[in-house]
């Protein structure tokens, strides 16, 4: 029993604040005490995840570990990611537009950078105030020089793939093994969403406790290859079609996945103090996102030549344009077009210790993580925050209190969007314009373009003035001789020593 006697006027951490003093002088310590440790962060990032691909959302899919933070934890009922993955992971790491960073889509195994050396990244804040940090999974930022590795822009520890993603089983990507244990080839059998949570169940067992981490648990899952282990597709078998079959069992093991590592943040004695953060990296991909004439033109190969397609570059489109399991009722589209589909994605905030449960309406994008992170676990960003896009809206879900929401400028291969909350104005390659009220129409079902031009007009020119980087990626040509595969066999050299 603590020889310390509480008085009723006396603050609970001045008497912990005592304790610590006290066994400090014993030369006990204070690691487990929460006044001197910051909070842990864990981003867990879905891959292709769709609105209506968590069950909680009221989809078949059986996802109750994130059903569970959402109803105990605070849920972003307006969270917006940008339509592919790259771009949202560049937000992620540097609080701005991709656009303006010269990312305008997926980094294609091709691209001889990727996100600019110029950035700071989000572990690069949170590894100088004294944080572990740790990249679990997905990297596909840069992955043929070592100046642009995970190692190199701020992680202590990187297992897992640099490219867009691999064969769950053959962790094979573009021909090549993709799949690493900081710059070393790991020869190794096993599903990679459960590959990918065993080891971020070991690095929570040897973790220091007396350090705070920073994890950043970035799935391949629900990205194609649509694999998964035979006794998790068998619980779906209710599900008539065959790629939303396989893609709800891929759904069901990341969800297992998460529930696991949680488990172990319990048992670590770490999840009280830990901030856990859960989104999406886009809306989900299925046939419905492309154009019926491109359905119909791959439809038509399929029947001439079989599977696979004979030219490469064709097989690995034909893949994404039949074969996406994904579901993002009730809104249009999904995964690289600007429609909601593609953009609104499922997102949860829980902290066990700190946030009571609720539903926050208002927008919150990727390129706000950065700078609410900060501000949760009191880090200053100093100047940096100033030239974010992103904005700190701590106070928005933590206290309840009501926040500006930046513009929000998304690209894809149907074209740009600029968000000026609640308006949307989608400015299309095909030369169309159109403008919704999302507050309203939120399933983008009445454009306003026509019976509103001064709208048009005011959100064109902000979006034609926004700042656009130089690209960093490949030309077509390139990418048409030499295109990305998902898995498959393999023609080269592991990705380890294609780096430079």
């Amino acid at each position: 029993m603590s020889s310390v006697i509480r008085h009723p006027l006396i603050p609970k951490k001045i008497l912990l604040l005592w304790r610590c003093i006290f066994l400090i002088a014993l030369g006990v310590g204070c690691a487990n005490s929460s006044v001197f440790a910051r909070p842990n962060v864990v981003i867990v990032l879905a891959d292709d995840l769709g609105w209506n691909d968590v069950s909680y959302h009221g989809s078949e899919i059986a996802t109750p570990t994130i059903d569970n933070l959402a109803e105990n934890g605070i849920e972003l009922d307006r969270f917006y990611s940008q339509p592919t993955c790259t771009p949202t992971r560049a937000a992620l790491m540097t609080g701005k537009t991709p656009m303006r960073l010269g990312i305008f889509g997926p980094l294609s195994k091709r691209t001889a950078t990727g996100l600019p050396l110029s950035e700071k990244l989000l572990p690069q804040y949170f590894k100088e105030n004294g944080y572990s940090t740790y990249l679990v999974g997905k990297w596909h930022l840069g992955f043929r020089q070592k100046e642009y590795l995970p190692t190199a822009r701020g992680f202590d520890h990187f297992y897992g793939h640099l490219t867009g993603g691999v064969g769950y089983w053959d962790h094979v990507h573009g021909g090549g093994l993709d799949w690493q244990r900081n710059g070393e080839t790991v020869y190794e059998t096993g599903y990679a969403t459960d590959l990918e949570a065993d080891e971020a169940i070991r690095l929570l067992a040897a973790h220091d406790k007396n350090k705070p981490f920073f994890m950043y648990l970035s799935f391949n899952a629900v990205h194609l290859p649509n694999e998964a282990p035979a006794e998790a597709i068998e619980r779906y078998g209710h599900i008539s079609d065959r790629y939303r079959r396989v893609h709800a069992a891929m759904a069901s093991k990341m969800d297992e996945a998460i529930g696991r590592l949680i488990d172990s943040l319990n048992d670590e004695g770490l999840l009280d103090n830990t901030l856990i953060w859960f989104m999406s990296d886009n809306g989900g991909l299925n046939p419905g996102v492309y154009p019926q004439e491109i359905q119909e033109r791959y439809a038509d190969w399929v029947d001439w030549f079989g599977k696979p397609l004979p030219i490469d570059y064709y097989e690995f489109i034909r893949g994404n344009v039949q074969e996406g399991g994904s579901d993002n009722t009730p809104f249009r589209k999904g995964k690289n077009t600007v429609y909601e589909g593609g953009t609104r994605v499922p997102s949860i905030i829980y902290w066990r210790s700190k946030l009571s449960p609720s539903v926050i309406p208002q927008m919150i994008t990727a390129q706000d993580v950065l700078p609410t992170l900060a501000n949760a676990v009191e880090i200053n960003l100093g100047v940096d925050e100033s030239n974010m896009d992103g904005r700190n809206l701590w106070p928005v879900i933590a206290k309840a209190q009501s926040g500006a929401t930046p513009d929000y400028i998304t690209r894809a291969a149907d074209g740009d969007a600029i968000y000026r909350y609640p308006w949307k104005l989608l400015k299309l390659k095909s030369g169309k314009v159109e403008l919704y009220q999302l507050e309203s129409d939120p399933t983008e079902q009445s454009d306003l373009a026509a019976s509103m031009p001064e709208k048009v007009s005011e959100l064109s020119l902000a979006l034609e003035q926004f700042p656009r980087g130089q690209s960093v990626h490949p030309s077509r040509f390139e990418i048409f001789w030499d295109p990305d595969a998902f898995g498959g066999d393999i023609d080269r050299v592991p990705w380890t020593e294609i780096v430079r």
